[in-house]
């Protein structure tokens, strides 16, 4: 068996020129929605994500704000900063990207960016809809692996869920919404004992732990989904996934590559809540969208 590959970066594409029809639709109405991002520090691999997320943006028509502070700002200022862009009309979105400094308070952080413009899907009010099925924004990491999921008709319902990483921005969420679509979910972490007893019965096997090739053939039944979601830069300076691709992809009916599986869907849901942001906006102000 050789596995088929599912492509992240074609769906992303697919996606992202729907987009560009919604924000015309907007931008008719004099709505061009607009996304702040706050970059605090000089972290390079931050810069690098924050670049793209910016490029992205402007691809589709979306407005970005970006912000780049100073490492040395404080818990204070940064929440005075997300407070006056919670005020700011021409904001529909607002993402902090991490990790943030020591001196930020990073649950203070997400819980002062405003609901309805926290398109990380990172606040109380959005991971706990995410339990009731009320959210407003559902993470994008897994919010991409749904819809990789769902664009190949791989079916969710009844099948046997397991997640490896148990992290509050992509495991967890992940196990809610795949909950939410019927599956038997269970999930691993770091002090899961004899990992593999648990991989071996995954139907779907979603595995975000940041641990290079961790997941290995054996620990794969044959014909299982594989969705990596691992990105990790080796000694070497290349990337490579949490699984072993060369070897699992002879087991799995179906498996996402690193790079170009789930990344490129990370940012599109960005922007698929970005819009959705001011959608909402829109249709609250009495606007008609087509």
């Amino acid at each position: 068996m050789t596995a088929k590959i599912i492509d992240g970066r074609s769906l992303a594409a697919a996606m992202r020129e729907g987009f560009s029809k919604r924000v015309s639709a907007l931008n008719e109405h004099g709505v061009t929605p607009g996304l702040a991002v706050l970059l605090i520090g000089d972290d390079p691999a931050s810069a690098v994500y924050v670049g793209r997320k910016v490029k992205a943006c402007e691809a589709v028509g979306i407005k970005s704000f970006a912000q780049y502070l100073p490492e040395s700002i404080s818990n204070a200022e940064l929440l005075g900063r997300i407070v006056e862009l919670n005020a700011n009309p021409d904001v529909h979105g607002i993402l902090v990207q991490l990790p943030l400094p020591p001196q930020i308070d990073m649950a203070q952080v997400l819980e002062t960016i405003a609901v309805e413009k926290d398109v990380d899907g990172f606040h109380l009010y959005n991971v706990g809809g995410l339990v009731t099925g009320n959210t407003v924004f559902s993470p994008c990491t897994p919010f991409g692996v749904v819809k990789l999921l769902e664009h190949e008709n791989i079916p969710i319902e009844g099948q046997n869920v397991v997640v490896v990483g148990a992290s509050n921005i992509v495991g967890k969420p992940m196990a809610l919404m795949l909950m939410a679509r019927d599956a038997t979910v269970s999930i691993c972490h770091a002090k899961t004992r004899d990992l593999a007893q648990f991989t071996i019965l995954a139907d779907i096997l979603v595995v975000a732990a940041g641990v290079p090739n961790l997941i290995v053939p054996q620990m794969v039944k044959h014909g299982a989904v594989v969705i990596d979601v691992g990105i990790n830069r080796l000694a070497d300076g290349s990337i490579a996934g949490d699984v072993d691709f060369e070897g699992v992809s002879k087991k799995a009916s179906a498996i996402t590559p690193v790079p170009g599986g789930v990344g490129p869907m990370t940012v599109t849901m960005l922007l698929e809540n970005t819009i959705k942001s001011a959608e909402h906006r829109a249709i609250f102000e009495g606007l008609e969208l087509a």
